[in-house]
């Protein structure tokens, strides 16, 4: 499977074609959404002279966004089934935080080099206005962790309604993405140092927040 890159979008020439494509897609997408990005503007992007090259290479946009979509959704599943794997056969979790700090930190980093700086900025774009899109891409196939760690929340959390639980989880996941995806944006302007975003303590902070978030009483009413 192919891994996340970033790279400045004047630079694509080189490589593989549909990787550079890949490339140049995600940073648009993520800074434009994708209805704000063009074909043909994902080809220039990528310095194909050929502006049928995303036709070619995947089809369509729609299954260019798919395919961006998947290879980063498999690598953060692998992750996170991995750490719940730990985690219970050491009999655990015993914490939302220890469950929070899986759904947070294996999205981190996607390339392995602390390059990735787009996939979590055109997911939560993409989820916001193209959501039936973003979870058909995702399927059941690559959300097996994070619905192993929603399992262990409901078991963890406070005993309330199920329609309150569920919209406490739909809070925290979407407090902790927005938060995420700020983060990356931020981060991807390398004109200036962002040291309360590059810093561990941030991402820690950002886990027992979402936590207390999780944790808090249920209204009373």
């Amino acid at each position: 499977m192919a891994r996340l890159h970033s790279s400045e979008s004047g630079d694509q020439a080189g490589g593989d074609g549909a990787e550079a494509l890949k490339r140049a897609a995600i940073r648009l997408f993520a800074e434009r959404g994708i209805d704000g990005v063009t074909v043909r503007q994902i080809c220039q992007a990528a310095g194909q002279r050929n502006h049928g090259a995303v036709g070619y290479h995947f089809g369509t946009k729609e299954a260019l966004v798919r395919e961006l979509v998947a290879d980063g959704a498999q690598i953060i599943d692998e992750r996170r089934n991995a750490l719940i794997d730990r985690l219970e056969s050491a009999g655990g979790p015993a914490s939302v935080r220890e469950v929070v700090d899986v759904i947070i930190f294996p999205a981190l980093d996607l390339d392995g080099a602390g390059h990735d700086d787009c996939y979590l900025r055109f997911t939560h774009i993409l989820n916001m206005t193209h959501r039936e899109l973003f979870l058909d891409a995702v399927g059941d196939r690559w959300n097996r962790g994070y619905q192993r760690c929603l399992a262990h929340l409901r078991r963890l959390m406070p005993e309330m309604a199920p329609a309150m639980t569920n919209q406490r989880l739909g809070f925290a996941g979407t407090y902790v993405a927005q938060v995420l995806a700020l983060r990356q944006a931020t981060l991807a302007d390398t004109s200036r140092s962002h040291a309360t975003w590059s810093a561990e303590r941030t991402l820690r902070h950002l886990a027992v927040t979402a936590a207390a978030l999780i944790m808090a009483p249920p209204d009373e009413d």
